[in-house]
């Protein structure tokens, strides 16, 4: 299987946990996106996403807060959560207003540790 589908098989997963996540976009550090599952703009939330997890890495390296997780970002019409799954892949969340956000960061959590390992794995055998 390749990355892409990989990807998108623990997007289809995550879902099916939390059913108020809109959609989901996993893209390299680097801004290009490697999956989605929305009907569009994922290269412009790629490219920030990118950026946004640059910049939370350093914010945390530098307030000595140890390794980046997670950003949160709460809006009146939902949220957009961005979690370092591993090194090279950076994974978006969007949800709808009143998801539970404790269970969110959980499965986030969980998925950006899968997406980690799939990762890792690749690189071993490719």
């Amino acid at each position: 299987m390749e990355l892409r589908d990989l990807v998108r098989h623990e997007m289809v997963l995550l879902r099916v946990r939390m059913p108020d996540v809109d959609g989901c976009v996993a893209c390299s550090v680097d801004g290009l996106t490697i999956a989605d599952d929305l009907n569009g703009g994922a290269e412009q939330i790629g490219a920030l996403s990118s950026a946004l997890l640059a910049l939370s890495r350093r914010m945390t390296s530098m307030v000595d807060k140890g390794t980046f997780e997670e950003t949160l970002i709460s809006g009146t019409n939902g949220y957009a959560v961005f979690y370092a799954a591993g090194p090279k892949i950076v994974l978006t969340v969007l949800a709808r207003p009143g998801t539970n956000l404790g269970l969110l960061r959980l499965e986030g959590r969980k998925t950006a540790a899968n997406l980690a390992a799939i990762t890792s794995q690749m690189s071993l055998t490719q």
